[in-house]
């Protein structure tokens, strides 16, 4: 099904200023690299390889001095098989120098001219503090880190070091990292690796093959001379003993083949979960059941992603249910389910003098019901030209103003029309809601990231939300801009489908809205959407009724609710506990399959279908 799209017009300057003077503070370049102090290990060191590796590609004396002219195997950047114990120790900054001219660019799907601009086609400037701990490389700061660039944001992962023969005294470096477009939420995978000591480093490689990023696509790759600047970096232990603790907090996981063989008699056939999913298309995808995660490959052009835990991804559309619906739920815990029913207008000073939002309440806005619109057609606001101006509003000002600009067409609560302008007021209205009841400096987004992220295990990752003015002081989008990884996600749809809001046995989330949204409450089904085939929408989250219509397996109707974003982005939380996820970015919603393969490992169980 189609989904919003996000602005095309990235600002094209046609010369780059100075930009980011750096991500992290920088240290002294004459310190040696301290010794790392006892950590928590990480599972899976150390490492018990011989080093004994053949490489051909990206070898020692390539990193020494090299000009690549083109993206090579993904491998390349993997930790091998035979990978030895680290004989360094990384502590300090590392710092990419020459970025803005250096390199390749291969445009492979760009509609709209984005690679017009310079600046699209080099990275950012990239300046990292990275601890070690035994194997493991740890960014000091994780998720989306905003830089001045006109282009890009920058988001730098968790790798690895390890020793190999042919790279003589030095240890090697594997990093992921990630392009993620400014004021916007397309996300563009990586890989990087250079060779260290004490004191010194290689020229770092580099390469981009891949993106969850429906209408701009492209390969990058390059080389470039480096600074590493040893030195102590804040907080390093607790970096080092963080990172531990998430890695072993991670749920479960097994290859997606061995769905099959820990359920021999059930007959599901993992090969049809990604049933009308164009490969190339697909960025990863997984199903959580039964206590296990099982997770698919993260294809690249090169072949598999090397740090497919790490990978990136984009929420799009999911935030209007894994942020603004949930916010919403986590208030109705704190403060009460009449929360609901507070006014936009009591919330949001810029609707002062403007009849048509009056009478709205928080419930119509997340339901996409206010009764605002131009078109009632099925998402033909969406992709308008209201919507491109709001979506390519980088200002809080302007981005509100464009929101507020839909008029009055109906009663409010009478008719679904979907805006993400909608879930970015309905933010604003809670935020502004949460500092009447708690103060000032509070945040909305912080509410979550501390209430509900955070408790339930979601990694660093996944933390942070992009804002309005390109700044981390601006207002979170609301409908789009949070970020994924295989694990985060998983845990999300497993604290609402599995654990019913409840972390150890506290309640987080109002239990009687949570039922309704999650479609336990048959009276409660929520609004019906328009389109070829109706759904339900509530409180940002889609639902999809199955009948015997869709599989002659299923003997009782029973609802799926998800959560949906552009591209081809699908969670799907089914009433037998199995949630099933993956990231796409060719315009596909294809997902019957994959419940039709869940049912085999346990029925759905029937609803009542009397009031819907």
């Amino acid at each position: 099904m189609p989904r919003p799209f996000p602005a095309r017009r990235l600002r094209r300057a046609a010369a780059v200023a100075a930009v980011l003077a750096g991500l992290f503070a920088v240290l002294p370049s004459t310190m040696a690299a301290p010794a790392a102090t006892a950590a928590a290990s990480v599972p899976g060191d150390p490492l018990t390889g011989s080093g004994a590796v053949t490489r051909t590609t990206v070898t020692a004396a390539q990193l020494t001095k090299g000009s690549p002219q083109d993206t090579v195997p993904d491998s390349a950047f993997a930790l091998p098989a035979q990978a030895a114990p680290p004989t360094h120790s990384f502590e300090g900054t590392l710092a990419l120098k020459d970025l803005a001219t250096a390199g390749g660019f291969r445009a492979l799907k760009d509609p709209d001219g984005y690679a017009d601009a310079a600046a699209t086609r080099h990275l950012p400037p990239v300046d990292i503090a990275l601890v070690q701990n035994g194997s493991h490389l740890v960014p000091a700061k994780r998720g989306l880190q905003y830089t001045d660039n006109p282009a890009w944001n920058l988001a730098v992962g968790p790798g690895r070091a390890w020793n190999e023969d042919g790279d003589g005294q030095r240890t090697r470096a594997s990093l992921p990292f990630a392009l993620v477009e400014r004021n916007a939420n397309c996300v563009h995978n990586g890989a990087l690796t250079f060779l260290f000591d004490d004191t010194s480093i290689s020229e770092v490689r580099y390469q981009i093959t891949t993106e969850t990023c429906e209408y701009f696509q492209f390969d990058m790759w390059g080389q470039v001379p480096a600074d590493y600047r040893p030195g102590p970096v804040d907080d390093a232990d607790t970096l080092r003993d963080a990172y531990a603790s998430e890695t072993k907090d991670r749920l479960p996981t097994k290859p997606i083949s061995a769905l099959a063989t820990d359920h021999p008699d059930s007959g599901v056939d993992v090969s049809k979960l990604t049933s009308g999913i164009t490969p190339s298309a697909l960025s990863t995808f997984g199903l959580y059941f039964d206590g296990v995660h099982y997770v698919g490959n993260c294809r690249t052009r090169q072949g598999n992603y090397p740090f497919c835990g790490q990978m990136l991804l984009p929420s799009y559309s999911t935030a209007k249910s894994a942020f603004a619906g949930t916010a919403m739920l986590r208030l109705a815990q704190r403060y009460g389910p009449a929360v609901t029913q507070e006014q936009l207008s009591d919330h949001i000073p810029e609707t002062a003098g403007s009849p048509a939002w009056n009478g709205i309440t928080l419930d119509h806005t997340l339901d996409m019901s206010t009764g605002n619109y131009t078109s009632p057609g099925y998402e033909t606001d969406e992709s308008g030209r209201t919507m491109a101006d709001f979506f390519a509003a980088e200002p809080y000002a302007d981005k509100m103003r464009f929101a507020l600009s839909f008029p009055r067409k109906a009663k409010p609560g009478s008719k679904w029309v979907y805006h993400t302008s909608d879930s970015f007021l309905a933010t604003r209205a809670m935020n502004n809601y949460l500092r009447d009841k708690a103060g000032s400096g509070t945040d909305l987004f912080t509410m979550l990231r501390d209430d509900v992220l955070k408790p339930i295990g979601v990694g660093p990752d996944s933390l942070v939300s992009s804002r309005t003015d390109n700044s981390p002081g601006g207002a979170p989008f609301g409908g789009y801009g949070m970020f994924w990884t295989q694990d985060s996600v998983a845990k999300f749809a497993k604290f609402l489908n599995n654990d019913h809001g409840a972390v150890g046995g506290k309640q987080l989330l109002d239990p009687t809205l949570l039922a309704a949204t999650m479609q336990r409450t048959p009276g409660a089904r929520g609004v019906t959407t328009t389109g070829t085939k109706p759904m339900k929408y509530q409180n940002g989250f889609w639902a999809r009724e199955f009948t015997s219509a869709d599989n002659p397996a299923y003997s009782s109707p029973f609802y799926v609710p998800f959560m949906s974003g552009y591209g081809g982005i699908t969670v799907a939380m089914m009433p037998n506990g199995a949630t099933y996820y993956y990231f796409s970015d060719n315009n596909e919603f294809s997902w019957d399959a994959a419940v039709a393969e869940a049912d085999k490992l346990a029925p759905m169980p029937g609803g009542s279908t009397a009031a819907r």
